[in-house]
């Protein structure tokens, strides 16, 4: 789904009210230039009004965001339209994407400029064979129990599932993490358990005909399953054991050096908007619920599978300022064991793939 988001009609409604309120400053007015003044106040008053931070006039990118409907702090900006309000001389087009895999072919194909990703997906994107010119740029947020292994029937542990057929969509940060528990648990992925490729869309399908025993997967698909299925673990717990997801954003290099203001802004609203769900968790439950189609306190509930980070915490030493192109580099040894992708790069290429310099601007 493609939308370019036109000027919001609140803000019409704003600047209409604005517009009265300088006409009636005119007339008590005694000289024009106080009316000139009052007038532009006004005005600006008007323009920050839907604007958590100062408004750029001046930025004027136009950009294709790739998104998900995934509980995050993406989904606040997009809802609160603070890209638009911010700048306003921008021109911003949202297109939904079901899974990283998705969103990396469009990446691909040159119809996405910035967009979520998982972070087994953004690792396939830059290593061969694609090899496509793009670097993280945020941490929208860590993976816990809002993607789980999910099971039909009496299986209670991972254990339980031998023989079983299991489904999770190839190369995601769900498969990371299901081949990672398996192997803790002693099974072949090869031989004991028969593994399918199925995207979010076609799983619950397969699931509700019995094709498949069990499935790791996320939200909202997950909730469906969990309505006659039992969650056996979850990427909480494969994080706990050395392995964590994430669902980063990426953005191709070409876009970023040519829009370093736009990427300080757009990273600056996403820190606002972390900072809604860590101090105002209401409010961002009913902005994400709006964007996902359910009520806030279902959206609340989802929230709390996922741990939101300020950019303060992302600059530190385990993430952009540290860690993160290890975690990168160790997930391409798993793509590789998969055959998701020909082969791992040098060390260099996953440090260069870790753009920092925002998160740097707006965590000081």
């Amino acid at each position: 789904m493609s939308t370019t988001r036109p000027t919001p009609a609140r803000r019409t409604a704003v600047r209409a009210a604005a517009a009265g309120a300088a006409l009636l400053t005119l007339a008590a007015c005694t000289t024009a230039d106080e009316a000139s003044d009052e007038a532009a106040t006004d005005e600006a008053t008007a323009t920050e009004d839907g604007c958590p931070v100062e408004v750029n006039e001046d930025i004027t990118t136009e950009v294709q965001i790739a998104f998900q409907p995934i509980p995050n702090g993406d989904l606040v900006v997009r809802d609160q339209e603070w890209l638009e309000e911010c700048m306003p001389n921008a021109t911003i087009q949202w297109n939904q994407f079901a899974s990283g895999a998705e969103a990396v072919q469009a990446f691909g194909s040159g119809t996405a400029d910035l967009g979520l990703v998982g972070s087994s997906p953004a690792t396939k994107a830059i290593s061969p064979p694609l090899n496509i010119d793009m670097q993280v740029v945020w941490i929208h947020d860590v993976i816990g129990d809002a993607e789980s292994l999910v099971a039909l029937g009496d299986a209670e542990t991972i254990e339980d599932l031998d023989g079983a057929t299991i489904a999770v969509p190839y190369a995601s940060t769900a498969h990371f993490s299901l081949l990672n528990a398996l192997s803790d648990a002693g099974l072949d992925p090869s031989s004991d358990v028969n593994l399918i490729n199925l995207s979010p869309d076609a799983m619950l399908g397969a699931w509700e005909r019995e094709e498949i025993d069990a499935a790791w997967v996320w939200n909202p698909t997950l909730q469906e399953l969990l309505e006659t299925g039992t969650a056996i673990m979850s990427s909480e717990d494969t994080a706990a054991a050395g392995t964590p997801t994430y669902d980063m954003a990426a953005a191709t290099r070409s876009f970023i050096e040519s829009n370093p203001e736009f990427m300080t802004l757009w990273t600056e609203l996403q820190d606002q908007a972390v900072q809604m769900i860590q101090d105002e968790p209401e409010q961002a439950a009913e902005a994400i619920g709006a964007q996902l189609g359910i009520d806030p306190a279902e959206a609340a509930s989802q929230m709390e599978g996922y741990v939101y980070l300020r950019a303060s915490e992302q600059a530190g030493e385990d993430y952009f300022g540290g860690t993160l192109n290890q975690d990168l580099a160790t997930t391409a040894e798993f793509l590789l064991d998969q055959q998701e992708i020909t082969e791992v790069s040098p060390p260099e290429v996953y440090a260069d793939a870790v753009y920092s310099e925002a998160i740097t601007q707006v965590a000081e």
